[in-house]
């Protein structure tokens, strides 16, 4: 999965990004204001694909004074299907919370971080997770071990990228907020949390 783009998967051209930034919003935007939100393509491109989508009905195109107005038409049998595709990061998400809740050994914290959590990168990149072991749990407890492996193995058939997992236990978050490494700040700036405490709870904020 191109984790800046997953819609990419199924439609790599510039209608995908067109149809994720109108499937974001409720609001009617102009050609250029969706142009602006793909963040880097054309004006007359993105029109052109305006154009055509309204053209099968997928988009809706009203005028309003000199300017031309779009939305997602919301009634149209492939609006799912355009949902789907904008809405996968989030799947991802909610997927991995999912599978979270149904471990036997609960960690103290999941959080998602690194370029997924961004929206960056790309199909080479890996879904990072910052997994805290609660105390008392074994590194070798053979539960433990089996979840985070069968983690690793769903999200790389859910996406095609490899899940690099960083795992702390619960005793060591003192030394990870002492010595600073940088997966510190990368945790700081950008983690999602899936599961348990928040993220600056366990890490400090400076």
């Amino acid at each position: 999965m191109d984790v800046a783009r997953p819609y990419a998967a199924i439609c790599p051209s510039l209608d995908g990004e067109v149809l994720s930034v109108l499937a974001g919003t409720s609001r009617p935007l102009t050609g250029r204001e969706v142009a602006r939100l793909t963040g880097r393509a054309s004006h007359a491109g993105v029109l052109e694909v305006l154009n055509r989508l309204a053209e099968h009905g997928l988009v809706d195109r009203q005028e309003a004074g000199r300017a031309l107005l779009f939305t997602l038409n919301r009634e149209h049998l492939a609006a799912p299907a355009v949902d789907i595709l904008a809405g996968m990061r989030t799947e991802l998400f909610n997927r991995i919370r999912e599978a979270i809740s149904r471990w036997q050994v609960a960690p103290l914290h999941v959080s998602i971080f690194g370029s997924t959590a961004r929206g960056k990168g790309d199909t080479r990149s890996d879904i990072d997770l910052f997994i805290v072991r609660a105390k008392g749990v074994s590194q070798d407890d053979s539960r433990w071990r089996a979840q985070l492996d069968a983690l690793a193995r769903r999200i790389e058939r859910w996406t095609g990228n490899r899940a690099g997992i960083s795992e702390v236990a619960e005793e060591d978050l003192t030394q990870l907020r002492d010595e600073h490494p940088p997966i510190v700040a990368e945790l700081r700036s950008d983690a999602i949390v899936l599961s348990g405490s928040g993220i600056r709870l366990l890490i400090g904020t400076t």
